[in-house]
């Protein structure tokens, strides 16, 4: 094969794999330009093959640029360039996400007494069921006494205590230690949602100053002119 022929055919073969990237681009025709490995300045009126490895200007007869060509990439390009898109995605994600929640958040909170309000309700509700729990364990302890009286007559033996008294002490035992797990758990509840409101306030402090109006400026006040 000649030389002339081996250049049209490599040309027509790289026409053939930069095509779908050049029509994905809006490129059909004109004059491809580029500078090679080497340095040179290449135009052609087709793909051209010594610059396979970079980008291609396609150019209008005027000069002017109409698109460009991207290099022809290998699998392992392509697979890292589409992770990279994923990861750019992803994170385009977030932010978006991270907006949405901002606007839900100044929806829910417009200013600070707003919030303050709901913390209040919240710790509110806790302090309700904590101190229903407070008070089932005093009344719990009101029966353990009357229990340990009773038991007070099998202090030498408990074995011989009947089944019924050892049955009360040890239901007894149980729902005290219930009550106390669960006002322990409330006052986990209660450190929890004081974190959470003082997370909230961290962004809303952020997000009220974003959105408060910049101060007027006012022209300075003319000194009193002097009367002769």
């Amino acid at each position: 094969m000649k030389k002339s022929q081996w250049a049209g055919l490599t040309a027509l073969l790289l026409s053939m794999a930069l095509g779908p990237v050049a029509m994905a681009q809006g490129v059909q025709g004109g004059i491809y330009s580029c500078v090679d490995a080497k340095g040179r300045k290449i135009t052609s009126d087709r793909p051209i093959a010594d610059c396979m490895d970079r980008e291609q200007k396609v150019l209008n007869p005027s000069g002017t640029v109409k698109g460009r060509v991207g290099p022809t990439l290998t699998a392992q390009e392509r697979a890292e360039l589409e992770t990279k898109e994923k990861a750019a995605a992803a994170q385009r994600a977030l932010k978006e996400e991270e907006k949405r929640r901002d606007r839900a958040l100044l929806v829910r909170y417009p200013e600070r007494a707003v919030h303050d309000a709901e913390r209040i309700e919240a710790l509110k509700q806790i302090s309700v069921v904590k101190a229903a729990a407070a008070n089932r364990v005093v009344e719990l302890q009101r029966q353990k006494t009357a229990i340990d009286a009773e038991m007070e007559f099998y202090k030498k033996d408990p074995s011989k205590a009947p089944a019924a008294v050892k049955r009360q002490v040890e239901e007894n035992a149980k729902s005290i230690a219930v009550q106390n797990r669960f006002i322990t758990d409330q006052e986990g509840e209660i450190a929890r949602v004081n974190a959470r409101f003082d997370e909230e306030r961290v962004r809303l402090k952020e997000l009220w100053k974003l959105r408060a109006p910049a101060p007027v400026a006012t022209a300075p006040a003319k000194a009193p002119v002097a009367k002769n």
